[in-house]
């Protein structure tokens, strides 16, 4: 069933109203008519199946039919730190990332960094990774749209490691720390919490030594994501996957 992200001050009592880009998709692209039902939600504490009462290009009118609970989302939050990697592959990094379960995506600039920041596009370039990512939660069914902040500079991303409960690193020359064994130790470490784990992914060409030594000093531990080497849009999901496999919300162990 089709659903859509409104902001909370949409939902009047038992009425929900969708405008914009919302509305014309409804009423427009899926014809909607006067009883038909979708799914909205404000993306923190609201969803509810709705019928239409009336709509137009501009706006479409919804009345509760159902209060949903909201248990799509993962127990764990994991923040993708991705090094703003070439052409499009930030996009497919945040569709992707959001539809397995990514709660935060934090662009940041390292030593090998490639793309360079234009100030200019930087507002535009923004709207649209979070366009992407809504229609992603959308698709996906989620019951919120992960934050996705303004791209940082290295120094203040280690900042950032201070605020999550792990932080891991993935370096190619780790080959002693795999990523599963360490978000065992994180978990059974916070069987009855909630876990903030930030996952750091490097540019095309990894990262510098000294960035490795860096972010140990700054609490994060490096691992490796086994014997291949992955390009870096990969490594982002593949890393994703499998903290939200152990911890149970693919199936994985508890």
């Amino acid at each position: 069933m089709q659903r859509y992200f409104v902001a909370p001050d949409r939902f009047e009592d038992d009425r929900v109203v969708l405008e914009g880009e919302d509305a014309h998709h409804l009423s427009r692209v899926l014809r909607a008519q006067p009883g038909d039902t979708c799914i909205v939600s404000d993306g923190v504490s609201k969803e509810a199946l709705v019928a239409v009462v009336a709509a137009s290009k501009e706006r479409v009118e919804t009345k509760v039919v159902e209060w949903l609970a909201m248990t799509s989302e993962p127990a764990v939050d994991v923040w993708i730190a991705q090094s703003l990697p070439k052409g499009d592959k930030m996009e497919l990094v945040i569709q992707k990332g959001t539809e397995i379960g990514a709660a935060r995506f934090i662009p940041f600039v390292s030593e090998r960094t490639i793309v360079q920041l234009e100030p200019k596009k930087e507002a535009k370039r923004l709207e649209r990774w979070r366009k992407i990512a809504k229609e992603a939660a959308e698709q996906a069914h989620r019951n919120r749209i992960p934050e996705i902040e303004a791209p940082v500079g290295w120094k203040e991303l280690l900042k950032l490691a201070a605020a999550a409960d792990a932080s891991f690193l993935c370096y190619e020359k780790e080959d002693k720390q795999q990523l599963r064994k360490l978000i065992r130790e994180v978990l059974d470490g916070r069987p009855d919490a909630a876990a903030r784990i930030l996952l750091i992914v490097g540019p095309e060409g990894g990262f510098t030594e000294a960035e490795a030594r860096e972010a140990e000093a700054a609490g994060c531990r490096t691992v490796g994501l086994g014997k291949r080497i992955l390009r870096t849009e990969t490594a982002a999901l593949v890393g994703l996957t499998c903290i939200l496999y152990e911890s149970g919300e693919m199936g994985g162990a508890t």
